[in-house]
C-alpha cells in the first residue's frame, strides 16, 4: 500500500508529490484490482488542476468578488473579509480516506455486510470543498448605539446575506446545490434558501463549531464551490480557539473505535483508508522535507505551498480589509 507519507521527506515540491503519488496509486490499481485506488488517483490530478491555478479559478474568483462589492454598498457599517482556499493537500487526503472508512463502518454497522464499490465511489463523489470561499463579518463597536446588543446584530446581517447569496450568485454562473442536511434549520432562512444551506449556527458541532455552508456549482468552471458564512468570534471559535482542538481529539478517538468494529482483512478498502488516515494524523510535521514548507512543530507552521493549510485564491489575500477602501 502506498500512502501520502511514503513523500513527504525528499524535498519535492507539493505538485510533483501529487504526480508521484497519483502515478503509483494508478500502478498499484492495476496490480492489484483496487479500483477505489485509481479513483483516488484521479482525485489528486483534480487537486493538481486547482493548485496550479488555471484561468478558471482568475474568472471565479473575481465573480465573487461581485459579491464583495455589493457588500460594501449595503453593509457600511460591517467589517469583513472574504478569504478563498484551495484545501491543503494533506487535509484533502485525510477526507478523502475518511469518508471511506466512514461509508464502510456505517454501512457494516447497520447490515453486517461492506457496501458494494459504487456506494463507496458514490459518497466520495460528495467531496464538494476543495475550493471555498469564506465570509466573516463583524460590527465594530464604534458603530453600536447605546443599548445595541452587537451578536443579534451580526447575526441578523449574516442570515440577511445568506437569504440572498444564492440569487445572487446564481446571476453570475452559479446553481446552488440541494444540502440534503437534516439536523435543523433556522427560521431566519427564506424557505426558497433553506433546501441549500447546512446550518451549523442552529444546530452547531457536537465541538462547538458555528458557520452556514452553502455549496455551489461553477457552470463555467464546471467545478464546485463551498461559500461558509460567519462571524468573527465564530471564526475565532473555530481557528483558534476550543473548536479546532477538541474537533481533532473528537475524530481521532472515533477513527481508532471504528477499527474495533470492522475485523482486519475483510476489506481492503477499509484496512487501507483507515491505514492512510492514521498514519497523517501520527505525521511528524517538524520532519517533513517539502519545498517551500517549514514547521518547529505541529503547532508553529510556515506553509508557502498548500501543502497542510489551504492555499489563497488569488485576489482575495488583496481584500482583507475594511471596505471603506477604495475598490473599483
Amino acid at each position: 500500500m502506498v500512502s501520502l507519507n511514503d513523500y513527504l521527506y525528499k524535498g519535492d515540491t507539493v505538485l510533483k508529490i501529487i504526480r508521484l503519488y497519483s502515478e503509483d496509486l494508478k500502478k498499484s490499481s492495476i496490480e492489484t484490482g483496487n479500483t477505489v485506488d485509481m479513483f483516488h488517483s484521479n482525485f489528486l490530478l483534480r487537486m493538481e488542476e486547482l493548485l496550479v491555478h488555471n484561468d478558471f479559478l482568475t474568472s471565479q474568483s473575481q465573480r465573487i468578488r461581485e459579491l464583495y462589492k455589493y457588500m460594501t454598498k449595503e453593509y457600511p457599517q460591517l467589517a469583513f473579509t472574504f478569504k478563498g482556499r484551495i484545501k491543503s493537500l494533506i487535509r484533502a487526503e485525510e477526507k478523502f480516506n475518511a469518508y471511506i472508512v466512514e461509508t464502510i463502518y456505517d454501512y457494516y454497522k447497520k447490515n453486517g455486510t461492506y457496501p458494494e464499490l459504487s456506494q463507496i465511489k458514490g459518497r466520495i463523489e460528495h467531496f464538494r470543498d476543495l475550493i471555498a470561499y469564506r465570509i466573516v463579518i463583524s460590527m465594530p463597536k464604534c458603530h453600536l448605539k447605546e443599548g445595541d446588543d452587537r451578536e443579534k446584530i451580526e447575526l441578523r446581517s449574516l442570515y440577511e446575506l445568506a437569504n440572498m447569496i444564492p440569487d445572487f450568485l446564481e446571476m453570475r454562473g452559479f446553481s446552488a446545490e440541494v444540502s440534503n442536511f437534516n439536523d435543523g434549520i433556522s427560521e431566519k432562512l427564506d424557505d426558497h434558501v433553506r433546501p441549500y444551506f447546512r446550518d451549523y449556527i442552529y444546530n452547531p458541532s457536537p465541538y462547538g463549531y458555528q458557520s452556514l455552508h452553502i455549496t455551489l456549482y461553477d457552470n463555467e468552471s464546471r467545478s464546485y464551490v463551498e461559500v461558509q458564512l460567519r462571524t468573527k468570534d465564530m471564526d475565532d471559535y473555530a481557528e483558534i480557539g476550543p473548536a479546532n482542538h477538541l474537533g481533532y481529539e473528537k475524530r481521532q478517538q472515533e477513527e481508532r473505535a471504528r477499527r474495533d468494529k470492522i475485523p482486519q482483512g475483510e476489506n481492503i478498502y477499509f484496512d487501507e483508508a483507515y491505514e492512510r488516515g492514521m498514519l497523517l494524523q501520527q505525521l511528524d510535521l517538524s520532519k517533513v522535507d517539502v519545498n517551500m514548507f517549514g514547521a518547529i512543530n505541529n503547532s508553529l507552521i510556515n506553509d508557502g505551498c498548500g501543502l497542510y493549510r489551504g492555499r489563497l485564491i488569488l485576489p482575495f489575500e488583496h481584500l482583507s480589509r475594511f471596505q471603506n477602501d477604495v475598490i473599483d
